[in-house]
């Protein structure tokens, strides 16, 4: 599909890395999910999620997430107008149709949570009043690993927004040279333009709605999540939200693919990234053990047999 070849191309033209992240990245896109890139510092998280921003032609933001970070500081205020006599409610941050909140697991829990509606519900209730938010919204978050000095953990249901949760790893040889010799982050970033309008961006959201997906996969999708309900080494398995966050997770990589029907590789290649950091391990109780909990979903995938 020439659209979104485009929109890759543009995006590759910047984040010269893991092409398999940028096309997750698409698929969370036109899934109309979130999604949480994860890694350690300086691998192009932020460049990724900027490039993807300004690639389309929407409103974007971008929110550095601070331990001093408030819930009002993303959402926004009410505030009192002396000259009318009325409060005014002042929107945040979050009212753009693309938000990168950059190392969102830096800031507290307390304004982690403020994400919460907004990212399920895409509005916000301040002060009794519910505001919509604009359409289509995404929020691109980026974190560094628990382990790094100063971060917190993200609670389950606060990952479980998340359509998918993906690793870049450091770029092949030939890709560093490229970022060495170009500075994409200090030059291209800078001049990149739009390929794509937010009425494409519906367009192709509304193809996601119409691929048709088998009986035969909808029965591998729900075996796939028993099988993780009944994993001995899993505390708390896949949801029926997981469930439903894979197969859309499948429609939207067949429109990705230019088809307009789901085949078996649609759900193996969004099994792990979709539900890996859906699912606890008992050795480790929090969803933040990603070694872990990969290991056992990819033992799972294996077990399961495909309808191919």
């Amino acid at each position: 599909m020439q659209a979104l070849d485009r929109l890759r191309e543009n995006i590759t033209s910047v984040y010269m890395g893991n092409t398999a992240a940028v096309d997750r990245v698409i698929v969370c896109l036109l899934a109309r999910g979130h999604v949480l890139i994860e890694d350690v510092p300086g691998v192009g998280k932020t460049v990724l999620a900027n490039a993807l921003a300004r690639s389309i032609q929407c409103t974007f933001t971008r929110v550095q997430c601070t331990p001093d970070l408030l819930p009002s500081d993303i959402l926004g205020v009410t505030m009192y107008d002396q000259h009318a006599g009325t409060f005014e409610f002042k929107p945040g941050p979050i009212f753009h149709n693309i938000i990168v909140a950059d190392e969102i697991n830096r800031t507290t829990p307390r304004t982690q949570s403020a994400l919460l509606e907004a990212m399920s519900e895409t509005k916000v209730s301040i002060d009794g009043r519910s505001h919509d938010l604009p359409q289509p919204f995404m929020v691109v978050a980026t974190q560094n690993p628990y382990e790094f000095e100063g971060t917190y953990f993200l609670p389950e249901n606060q990952l479980d927004r998340f359509l998918m949760r993906i690793n870049l790893g450091y770029p092949a040889p030939d890709d560093e040279s490229r970022i060495i010799h170009h500075r994409p982050a200090q030059t291209t970033l800078q001049s990149i333009r739009p390929v794509m309008s937010s009425d494409d961006v519906f367009g192709l959201q509304r193809q996601v709605d119409q691929v048709r997906i088998d009986d035969a996969l909808v029965d591998y999708i729900i075996a796939l999540a028993a099988a993780t309900r009944e994993n001995d080494d899993l505390q708390v398995g896949i949801s029926t939200r997981g469930a439903l966050a894979l197969s859309e997770a499948a429609r939207a990589t067949a429109v990705l693919h230019d088809r307009d029907y789901c085949v078996p590789e649609d759900i193996v290649s969004n099994f792990l990234p979709v539900c890996a950091h859906r699912v606890i391990s008992k050795t480790y109780m929090h969803a933040g053990d990603t070694a872990t909990t990969r290991r056992i979903i990819q033992q799972v995938l294996e077990t399961v047999p495909s309808p191919a």
